[in-house]
């Protein structure tokens, strides 16, 4: 998780969107992929940069139900902007389990991800108190919104 807060820092913030990190790994933890928000043109999600990154760079993955995904946010379950919902991609894509630093907060939508993706069967951990603190800095810049 603390890699995907170091990829979290490197967001440029905006009034509108959270900072969010995500990385990806193998069942032996190393990191295949990583991701940011805005990372790329379009609004990009981190979850979705770090999924983007998995599919074009890496080829030789057989399975990725059992891959596993860190990230510092719950995975969004609405888009305002019309783009595709972080956790759409993670089903579509077979992730097996994904790693929570904290929850979404009602900022802009009610986010259900959590929920949503346990009820396809993804394992999802929530660490909650042992990052949250350091996972809200990330999004000190809304606390005003």
């Amino acid at each position: 998780m603390r890699q995907a807060i170091a990829q979290a820092r490197l967001c440029t913030p905006t009034p509108t969107a959270f900072n969010v990190g995500a990385l990806i790994t193998d069942p032996h933890g190393r990191i295949l992929s990583t991701g940011y928000s805005r990372q790329f043109p379009g609004n990009t999600h981190a979850e979705q940069c770090a999924l983007q990154t998995l599919l074009t760079t890496t080829n030789s993955i057989p399975d990725y139900k059992d891959l596993v995904m860190y990230t510092t946010m719950e995975p969004c379950s609405e888009r305002l902007s019309g783009n595709k919902p972080c956790v759409e991609r993670i089903l579509e894509a077979g992730i097996g389990s994904v790693v929570v630093g904290v929850k979404e907060p009602d900022n802009f939508v009610k986010c259900t991800g959590v929920q949503m993706l346990r009820e396809k069967g993804v394992r999802v951990v929530v660490i909650g108190e042992e990052v949250e603190e350091e996972c809200r800095k990330l999004n000190a810049h809304l606390d005003n919104e």
